[in-house]
């Protein structure tokens, strides 16, 4: 009973962030509405525009092979079970032991290597350019995030997540640069990883400046649907991230009662919805960089990650 008990309770996590990420997207866009005094779509608009891509036809190019039509349940594959690896509204769930910050990372890089190639592999101009530009984001995202991962394990003595929320939760951190310029360093990366303001912005098709856009011009159907909804788990990803690792009050212990797992759900949602409201205000009050200027901005994150960890290795040498 013990373990139907925790695999449902796994489950349940894996399909709160495949419910609420649509709901993350739609937030974000209401608030930049309000906030620039539109009205805007309603917070709901994301689950229509997926259920009516889902009900589409999906159009294919002559020339697009098997990798094209893969991609897009690969995408939304390895960034859903990435989203539900992080502690969410609980932690010591069933599949506790794969939750590890390495993981999450290899997880994320599969998906981007999936679709830089879906870009290409039509052979359109704005593929390539979109999947090159893609790749040229990964390229610093990828080993800042590593750098981030490897200062919150050498605080946490971990690289799963659980094992980090509960130490973070437990108040021995205290207050650290290091942990300061992980966290800098994780939202830079957040933004970039996410297409957000100021990397690229996701309510633009102008050709020249798009980069996921660019990518998934030629997906309709359910093949869209996939990759939009992989989108709003990533966003949720990072957020949940954030608030576990960075902000871990209210998440439920292990072996913590329905109220317990109650509180934490709501807590979660909150959380959600404050990063919401973060990074509409961020997106509407900043304006949007030159792609060339792009790794100036990720060299931040990446220089901010080795500091964080070169100042835990210099403070446990003395």
């Amino acid at each position: 009973m013990e373990l139907t008990g925790n695999l449902i309770l796994q489950g349940v996590q894996m399909l709160v962030v495949l419910a609420l990420a649509p709901g993350l997207t739609g937030l974000v866009r209401k608030f930049k509405a309000r906030l620039t005094r539109r009205r805007g779509a309603p917070v709901v608009q994301p689950y229509r525009d997926l259920m009516r891509l889902m009900r589409k036809e999906v159009v294919l190019a002559e020339n697009a092979s098997w990798l094209f039509r893969v991609s897009p349940y690969m995408i939304f594959a390895a960034t859903w079970v990435a989203a539900a690896l992080v502690p969410t509204f609980a932690i010591g769930l069933h599949f506790t032991w794969t939750a590890d910050l390495i993981a999450l990372v290899a997880l994320l890089g599969s998906a981007r290597f999936f679709l830089a190639l879906a870009g290409m592999d039509v052979g359109t101009s704005f593929g390539g350019i979109g999947s090159s530009r893609e790749m040229m984001i990964g390229a610093f995202a990828e080993p800042a995030m590593l750098l981030m991962a490897f200062t919150i394990a050498l605080v946490a003595g971990s690289t799963q997540l659980s094992n980090i929320v509960a130490f973070m939760a437990s108040g021995e951190v205290g207050i650290r640069v290091s942990m300061g310029m992980a966290l800098i360093a994780l939202i830079i990366v957040g933004l970039a990883e996410n297409a957000r303001i100021p990397v690229d912005n996701p309510a633009t098709h102008l050709e020249l400046t798009m980069v996921h856009e660019a990518m998934v011009l030629e997906y309709s159907g359910r093949h869209l649907a996939m990759i939009e909804l992989a989108a709003s788990l990533k966003l949720l990803l990072y957020m949940a991230l954030i608030g576990c690792v960075f902000f871990p009050w209210g998440i439920a212990p292990a072996n913590a009662g329905v109220g317990g797992l109650a509180i934490g759900g709501a807590i979660f949602v909150l959380k959600l919805a404050a990063g919401g409201a973060l990074l509409a205000l961020f997106e509407t009050s900043i304006a949007k960089m030159r792609v060339f200027r792009v790794p100036d901005f990720l060299g931040v994150a990446l220089m901010l990650g080795l500091l964080g960890t070169l100042l835990l290795f210099v403070s446990r040498s003395l």
